[in-house]
């Protein structure tokens, strides 16, 4: 155990951010550069080493949280940064990205504020990369398998990284210009510099992972002709599909999808553009939909000096606190959060839903229409009397998405079946209806978190190893049918 009176001596204390006013003159992460460093030790020392720790429950990669808490508490960074590579390939992406089901979990959160699990966490690796100690894994021995991995967010990542670790030879295909997924192209510079992908990448190039990068399956390369080079498939092409809003209107200009947005100051920062080709400077931007997407447009908005930023939710304000009975420990609760994106301004409005889009002549949109909404019977209806407008030069759709791509022809030439939801219908195995292809991530499961990524990646990984050699020795932390312990 840690210290056994650490969670009665010491409260709760997290990562400091950087002032507002500075942060928005740059790119660059919000919080302040080693401020964990000196409040790790304790943080760490507040984990109760429970007799059933439920932080294992909570994160599907099986972390073994109260193992690296013990070490980090002692001082011992290099056991806690194997205890933490042994279940997750990727520390510092969770570490920063994740929402920390795992602190939702926590025993000590019964009645208390939670460990700081994620903060820990990211100081182990960060500490790790600084001091030398995360080195590339190199096979002893090679199979004669060949591996093809489609996408290389965190799921297929992981996965290719697995089982090049078993020895196989594995390629990994992206169709954007670098490796990373939404990774690279959907997270914004300020939740997590690139910098972390960009050694990883080295990391797993040393391992001996090759990486292919503008090239599409099903367009640039058909699903059989994949399907003859190699003796596997993986298929983590995530779900890409986003979900639209069908009102007059969203033919303007001006009106574009969340992930048309987003990547493009992402290429600023990779020195592809000077300024973004969609900028919100000077305009005033609605974000239409209220998760951590919505978040990171205001985010984006508020750097490219936007002139006011409002974000809408559909859904009713979620508490501030879990409640008990609707939300009951330790299930992941639908909390209201205040993100870093947040803090530096702007307006959430929620209950009201988007009735349609006004533009000028020219065809540029300039007001959004909206009325406030209720859930009446199970439906969600209007409520007469509440229709307004807001001023909108630029509105971003972040609403989610639906499923795999289906206009790159992949699903149809490999010849997948879907399931109910529309994702790509798997066994226990991983194994799609095509035998030797396989599906992790997004996919398969839906949108979802990137811990369910990684544990994807990692689980479809020996389903891969076990068909191409008969048995497998790698880890499968979850099933493809296991879920968040959600009401």
């Amino acid at each position: 155990m840690a210290d056994p009176k650490g969670f009665l001596k010491n409260g709760r204390e997290v990562a400091t951010s950087r002032p507002v006013e500075e942060r928005l003159k740059d790119w660059n992460e919000v919080y302040v550069p080693g401020s964990l460093l000196p409040i790790i030790s304790k943080q760490a020392g507040r984990c109760m080493d429970c007799g059933i720790p439920f932080c294992h429950n909570g994160c599907p990669l099986g972390n073994l949280i109260p193992e690296w808490n013990d070490y980090a508490y002692r001082g011992d960074w290099t056991a806690a940064a194997e205890r933490l590579h042994a279940t997750n390939n990727f520390p510092e992406f969770t570490g920063r990205l994740c929402p920390a089901p795992c602190e939702a979990a926590c025993v000590l959160g019964i009645n208390q504020p939670p460990v700081t699990i994620k903060n820990v966490e990211v100081s182990i690796i960060d500490k790790a990369w600084e001091a030398g100690g995360v080195a590339p894994q190199i096979p002893e021995r090679h199979s004669s398998k060949t591996v093809a991995v489609i996408g290389s967010g965190p799921a297929g990542l992981a996965a290719a990284q697995q089982l090049t670790r078993a020895g196989h030879t594995v390629a990994v295909y992206e169709r954007a210009d670098r490796i990373g997924g939404l990774l690279r192209y959907g997270i914004p510079e300020f939740k997590m510099e690139k910098r972390h992908i960009n050694r990883r990448i080295e990391q797993m190039r040393a391992e001996g992972t090759r990486f292919r990068t503008g090239v599409e399956i099903g367009r640039d390369i058909k699903a059989g002709d994949l399907r003859k080079r190699y003796d596997a498939v993986v298929i983590a092409a995530g779900s890409t599909t986003a979900r639209d809003l069908p009102v007059p209107g969203r033919d303007l200009k001006g009106v574009y999808q969340a992930m048309e947005y987003l990547p493009l100051s992402n290429k600023v920062q990779e020195g592809d553009y000077v300024t973004s080709p969609i900028s919100a400077a000077g305009k005033h931007v609605v974000v239409i939909g209220g998760g951590d997407t919505g978040a990171d447009c205001v985010g984006t908005a508020h750097r490219q000096g936007a002139a006011s930023v409002t974000q809408l939710e559909i859904m009713p304000r979620p508490n501030d606190e879990r409640n008990a009975v609707d939300q009951p420990w330790p299930t992941f609760p639908m909390l209201y959060k205040v993100t870093s994106a947040h803090e530096e301004g702007g307006e959430r409005v929620y209950s009201v839903s988007t009735t349609h889009f006004e533009g000028d002549e020219d065809g540029n949109v300039q007001w959004l229409h909206l009325a406030e909404v209720e859930f009446t019977g199970g439906q969600l209806v209007q409520k007469p009397g509440t229709e307004r407008k807001i001023p909108a030069q630029l509105v971003t759709l972040a609403m989610g998405f639906t499923g795999p791509d289906r206009e790159n022809g992949l699903v149809e030439q490999f010849g997948l079946e879907l399931d109910q939801r529309g994702n790509i219908a798997r066994d226990a195995e991983f194994q799609t209806n095509v035998p030797g292809v396989f599906v992790a991530g997004d996919a398969g499961r839906g949108q979802s978190l990137i811990v369910w990524a990684i544990a994807e990646g990692r689980s479809a990984a020996q389903g891969v190893d076990r068909f191409l050699t008969g048995a497998s020795s790698l880890p499968a932390p979850i099933r493809p049918t296991d879920r968040s312990l959600m009401v």
